[in-house]
């Protein structure tokens, strides 16, 4: 039984520790989707603020703006050539042909002032009306990786918005902060045209970091490289009803387990319990069972018979072997009751000193055992109790005291009046019980690791005598030290 309890034992832990890990694996694992959730949420925000922004200022006609304190206008014309190089490859050469127009050399103003609506309307015009006027510049781009004509000509736009509002690291941080998105911004020149962003997506679960790179300038290799901070303390309030229901389960099946395994221990040492209940019932009861078959066999032998002395001792051993057994079934018929008020009591004075004298007189001392008894009570000490309980209360601590003890023991009995009580001290110089056994000796069926497997006995005798003295209206206190001995006190109303 013992092997398997300590295998269940094993196995419970084993389970409990199985449960935690598999519910610590699928959190990491809900822990990463999240991360990866904040991955493509941070990257989908970040590629929309590129594209927003590449925007600003977009116009393929006439575009206005300002340079060294005069206006300017600006007008580009794309193209895609198609062309087979010297060895044979397909090439994509993709051509940008800028004008840039001056208003105020226009106009003819001279002066660093800002034109009215009519002076900027009035050199739209004459742009319209004469493209000899501009500044030309023609810029070509070797296309050949882009995936298709309809990326390169989204790359013309991107390409003339960057020169009318050249993207800045603040502009994208500011939009990306409406968005909650914390991130370092970097805007870099890469070596060959990059026409898709890329993801690198988090690498660390403690400190995740997402790198995303969006091109902004196609043709000029231009990108905005973004290294977005996951929040982990926002990835964990998300994930807070996820982390109370699994915690709360999680506890609740412990809880589950503990007590289960807690119900077979008891339910062990209840059969222990009985085994050992019934054991020791069988040894009290084979003693005055022995006596009786010894008595039959005298009564039985004419010539002993007819010997009065020795007629009168069976007598007497029978009457003793019937009186130990009255008093086991009252002891066992009385632990059994819930309520001290269902003892029934016989009350009447009794003198301590006279009490304690037979108990003394009748404790059984083991052979090759010095047994020192004294008697300290002062003979006129009397108690109004059940004498029949007292004395087993009594001679219970007195067995104890000669059942627990080294080869050599010394119990000594004091009484004393303390007002409207009779205080009764029993100490002796036995073994002591220790401090783990002090706070359960009177509960039933209790054996501390001083019984061990040596001494017989079903863990009922403190129980008993607590539950009497209870039953007078008394109680009953322990003090003890391990190595030097155990002292009871008994205190009884008079």
């Amino acid at each position: 039984m013992e092997r398997r309890i300590k295998l269940l034992y094993i196995i419970t832990i084993v389970a409990i520790l199985a449960f935690l890990g598999m519910q610590a694996y699928w959190l990491y694992g809900r822990y990463e989707f999240s991360l990866s959730e904040y991955d493509s949420y941070a990257s989908a925000k970040i590629v929309e603020a590129v594209d927003n922004l590449g925007k600003l200022g977009k116009n393929r006609r006439v575009n206005w703006a300002e340079e060294d304190g005069e206006e300017l206008a600006h007008r580009s014309n794309y193209n895609i050539n198609h062309h087979t190089d010297s060895a044979g490859r397909k090439r994509i050469t993709a051509t940008i042909r800028s004008q840039k127009y001056f208003a105020h050399k226009l106009l003819g103003i001279t002066e660093r002032r800002e034109l009215t609506p009519e002076e900027s309307q009035r050199a739209a015009l004459m742009v319209l009306e004469n493209e000899t006027l501009a500044e030309t510049r023609r810029q070509s781009y070797d296309a050949s990786n882009a995936p298709s004509d309809a990326a390169v000509w989204g790359a013309f736009e991107r390409s003339e918005a960057e020169f009318l509002a050249p993207l800045t690291t603040g502009m994208v941080d500011s939009v990306l902060r409406m968005h909650g998105l914390d991130a370092d911004i970097r805007l870099v020149v890469t070596d060959t045209m990059m026409w898709q962003p890329s993801v690198i997506h988090h690498a660390s679960a403690v400190s995740p970091t997402t790198v995303i790179s969006v091109p902004y300038s196609e043709l000029e290799c231009k990108s905005v490289v973004v290294t977005c901070h996951i929040p982990v303390s926002k990835i964990f309030h998300d994930m807070t009803g996820t982390l109370v229901v699994v915690a709360l389960l999680s506890l609740f099946l412990i809880i589950c387990l503990i007590l289960q395994f807690a119900t077979i221990l008891k339910l062990s040492r209840l059969d222990r319990m009985r085994n050992s209940f019934i054991t020791t019932m069988i040894h009290e009861l084979k003693r005055p069972i022995s006596t009786f078959k010894m008595c039959v066999s005298g009564l039985e032998n004419k010539h002993m018979m007819e010997d009065q002395a020795v007629r009168k001792e069976l007598l007497s051993e029978t009457r003793n072997a019937l009186d130990n057994l009255s008093a086991y079934f009252s002891r066992l018929r009385d632990i059994t009751f819930n309520d001290v008020e269902q003892i029934p009591l016989n009350i009447r004075s009794v003198n301590l000193h006279e009490l304690f004298e037979s108990v003394a007189g009748a404790t059984a001392v083991p052979s090759g055992k010095a047994v020192v008894i004294k008697n300290e009570i002062a003979p006129a000490v009397e108690v109004s109790a059940d004498r029949t309980h007292l004395y087993n209360v009594v001679s219970n601590l007195v067995e104890n005291a000669v059942k627990y003890s080294g080869p050599s023991v010394e119990i000594t009995a004091e009484a004393a009046v303390d007002g409207a009580n009779v205080v009764l001290r029993i100490s002796d110089t036995g073994n002591g019980i220790s401090p783990a056994d002090l706070r359960h000796i009177f509960k039933r069926f209790y054996r501390g690791q001083a019984s061990g497997g040596d001494q017989p006995g079903m863990g009922l005798g403190l129980a008993y005598a607590r539950l009497l003295v209870e039953a007078h209206g008394g109680d009953i206190s322990v003090a003890s030290k391990e190595g030097e001995g155990t002292c009871f006190t008994i205190r009884l109303p008079q």
